[in-house]
């Protein structure tokens, strides 16, 4: 190849740099399983020909210059290095199912697999026996929304194979966009409080304030513990019905309040001392910051000039829930997690979380920004997501698939959740550590039958 044709080296964004890290190193694992056993070459053909190879990130190795600092280098693709086989089942347990199983092997590399460097930061794992593909792309490649959108375009709805799953109108129930704001006198007072408020309490974090120590707390090192992976399901409809009882209410305040509720069981189960009411834990959510919610058009997010940006656009916000014992009325908890969202709405604390880490990146570099990131996360108690999926079926090259799950490389908290719809069906995945939370199931079930409580609750209330 000629001198000139050789495509210069391009920078990391500051993102991008933060997640190569070694505290902070993070690789997104995304599984997907289809009702019918895997056609290999139809997933190579539809891999190679996809337009994830069209994005230079995802034909580039990450290299370092002699000062340290990291770039994407242009590189030619050896695809039988990034296809993973695993034709054998992943356990000789015949009570183990299928779920469990594949559950148990992503757990295993959220702890101990990271993507090599000398190759491009992506892999496809063929768990044949279980008919499951375990997408895994390492974070520095883009977020949630950006990676979500572009392996959805690599699929087709089940009532009408001509099309790619609807996209249109989602909203992302962690996202900013959309809020409606009337910028009166009032409103705009709030603001500037709750932003200050917020602001100053994101800083806090960062130095030394830090959670009560529960049974659910992880810490410095806790990374590195093995895991185990749970998943909650809940029915898209019980959420809508719950919302419903609360007047003004979105999805999202119906999932902060089971995560309070299901967490507030799960202490009472585990702790030998009931925890104090009232008592904070507290949660950092991510939030995409894109001027439209939700998944994305990937046209637009390839186009480097559309306001729509690929990689990782979201900030973080300090979410906490609160331990109450079980009362009465259990929609009480939804009550107090819309209370506390429709504050953090009017505040820049997602925004200024994610200007602040460039800044830092910018003046002090990506180890100063690791180091304050990794405080942040020991100083809480979990991390939360949520992405809202297709609204119909889908197939991937052709076989339908029954669910779509997501998580990613273990922090310092000893528990993660990550939530993404498909079909009517949210499913969360819990990723715990296993000698802090050995019971992940447990927890699962403590969410779930905090959701159908508070939906009984609601038809009642209805009824009434």
């Amino acid at each position: 190849m000629a001198e000139e044709d050789i495509e210069p080296d391009q920078p990391l964004t500051p993102a991008g740099r933060l997640f190569v890290q070694p505290q902070m190193e993070q690789v997104i694992n995304c599984a997907i399983a289809g009702e019918h056993p895997i056609d290999v070459d139809a997933i190579r053909y539809e891999v190679q020909n996809s337009i994830m190879l069209k994005h230079p990130r995802f034909c580039s190795l990450m290299v370092r210059d002699s000062c340290g600092r990291e770039h994407w280098r242009k590189t030619q693709i050896e695809f039988s290095r990034h296809f993973i086989f695993r034709h054998e089942p992943l356990s000789h347990d015949p009570s183990l199912s299928d779920e469990d199983a594949v559950n148990d092997y992503i757990a295993d590399l959220s702890v101990y697999s990271p993507l090599p460097s000398d190759k491009p930061l992506w892999e496809v794992h063929l768990l044949m026996a279980h008919n499951t593909a375990v997408f895994r792309v390492h974070h520095a490649l883009g977020d949630g929304i950006s990676l979500m959108s572009m392996l959805l375009s690599c699929c087709r709805r089940v009532d009408d194979p001509s099309k790619t799953p609807t996209i249109a109108g989602l909203g992302s129930a962690s996202s900013t966009a959309g809020l409606r704001r009337r910028w009166g006198v009032r409103t705009l007072l709030k603001v500037v409080w709750y932003s200050l408020v917020y602001v100053l309490e994101f800083v806090l974090r960062i130095l030394w304030l830090r959670d009560k120590t529960t049974s659910l707390s992880g810490g410095a090192g806790v990374e590195l513990w093995p895991r185990r992976l749970a998943t909650a399901r809940f029915l898209i409809d019980d959420m809508k019905i719950v919302k419903g009882a609360v007047a003004n209410a979105t999805i999202n305040d119906v999932l902060f309040g089971v995560i309070s509720s299901g967490i507030s069981r799960y202490l009472e189960i585990r702790s030998s001392k009931a925890p104090q009411q009232g008592l904070q834990i507290t949660g950092l959510a991510m939030v995409n910051l894109r001027p439209q919610a939700g998944l994305q058009d990937i046209t637009k997010l390839m186009n480097s000039n559309s306001g729509t940006k690929w990689g990782n656009k979201f900030g973080i916000i300090l979410l906490p829930v609160y331990y109450h014992r079980n009362s009465s009325n259990p929609i009480q908890f939804v009550n107090r997690a819309k209370a506390m969202i429709d504050k953090k709405k009017l505040s820049i604390e997602a925004p200024f979380s994610y200007k602040i880490g460039d800044l830092v990146m910018l003046l002090f570099g990506a180890k100063l920004a690791s180091i304050l990131n990794y405080r942040i996360i020991c100083n809480t108690t979990f991390t939360i997501s949520n992405i809202i999926g297709p609204r119909e079926k889908i197939t991937l090259v052709g076989n339908p698939v029954k669910y779509i799950r997501a998580t990613s490389s273990s922090l310092p908290h000893a528990i993660t959740m990550h939530m993404l719809s498909y079909a009517g069906v949210a499913d969360m995945q819990i990723l715990a550590a296993k000698e802090i939370i050995p019971d992940p199931k447990v927890l699962a079930k403590c969410f779930e039958n905090a959701l159908l409580e508070m939906k009984e609750a609601a038809q009642n209330a209805n009824k009434s």
